[in-house]
């Protein structure tokens, strides 16, 4: 297989359907309950490069990756095919763009919970007298109560940007769907055609 990896690849069937809504995307550690950083637009030009894979020049699928170490989503990189039309190309075009959307958002908000997670841990522990790590070298922790008010006011403070994220995210899928719905038809249309000897052209919708 030509090309870098990093990590591993998995294929994917040559008709995806890139619909999983915001809850199912999210890889949430055991301890938090949502991925909001600020009510400020996310940095684009700051996201990071999700994969360098590169699959075949013969592939005929869509690949799926492991899930990355910042976003903790799985990266989607999608198959062109021969003669691909307009319309398919649109469609493959705002899928990646989606993806990569996406991307950008949650490895910010990852970055941004975990350093006030740990900004907040550490002045309880100062708060106590404690230092970031016991007589054994350990790390030190905080139970689950007092992490409870950590994760109530991140979630206050960020609900704005997380609402936000949820109506693009539908927005998003919504005309992946409808580009899907017109695909579809587009295809079926060319197979009748063509089986038929019909003259080139087609549906406008």
């Amino acid at each position: 297989m030509s090309g870098k990896t990093t990590g591993y690849f998995l294929r994917r069937s040559p008709w995806p359907c890139n619909l999983l809504g915001p809850l199912h995307m999210r890889r949430i550690s055991a301890n938090a309950s949502c991925r909001c950083s600020s009510s400020e637009p996310t940095k684009q030009g700051n996201s990071v490069k999700i994969s360098q894979f590169i699959p075949a020049a013969e592939s005929k699928h869509d690949w799926v990756g492991p899930p990355h170490r910042l976003s903790n989503l799985r990266p989607i990189i999608y198959h062109i095919p021969e003669n691909e039309t307009e319309l398919e190309k649109q469609l493959r075009t705002l899928r990646q763009e989606t993806e990569d959307w996406n991307h950008a958002f949650w490895t910010n908000q990852n970055i941004t919970f975990n350093k006030e997670k740990d900004a907040f841990v550490l002045s309880q522990l100062k708060e106590k007298g404690l230092t970031e790590r016991d007589e054994k070298g350990r790390k030190r922790a905080l139970n689950s109560e007092e992490m409870a008010v950590f994760y109530k006011h991140f979630l206050d403070e960020n609900c704005i940007r997380h609402a936000n994220y949820n109506k693009d995210w539908y927005r998003r899928n919504f005309t992946i769907t409808l580009l899907m719905g017109r695909v579809a038809f587009h295809s079926v249309w060319r197979t009748l055609a063509e089986r038929r000897g019909w003259k080139k052209g087609g549906p406008t919708t």
